[in-house]
């Protein structure tokens, strides 16, 4: 028997540019996600727009924009890792 990742939940999110977010997740990762070549179909069609896009917010800890769009916070957790955001180092 294997045991199953946490799962993280999403804690803070900002704005950083047209379809690009910074993430904070439970366990203190920061990390930045580019939805810059994202095809935006069907229900999330909406999200297009980069004034849509960025009304998110955050629900149960997941990404959430009016009307009850959503994301997941699992495969955005695996993105954010690969972006990290490392704090400025502390000045003299």
């Amino acid at each position: 028997m294997t045991d199953a990742p946490p799962l993280r939940r999403i804690v803070q999110v900002e704005v950083l540019d047209d379809h690009e977010l910074r993430l904070t997740f439970d366990d203190g990762l920061v990390g930045d996600v580019a939805f810059g070549d994202h095809e935006w179909r069907g229900v999330l069609a909406p999200l297009r727009d980069p004034a849509r896009f960025a009304e998110v917010g955050i629900e149960m800890g997941t990404l959430s924009w009016p009307d009850g769009l959503d994301m997941a916070p699992e495969p955005l957790y695996a993105e954010a890792r690969q972006r990290p955001v490392v704090p400025a180092a502390p000045g003299p």
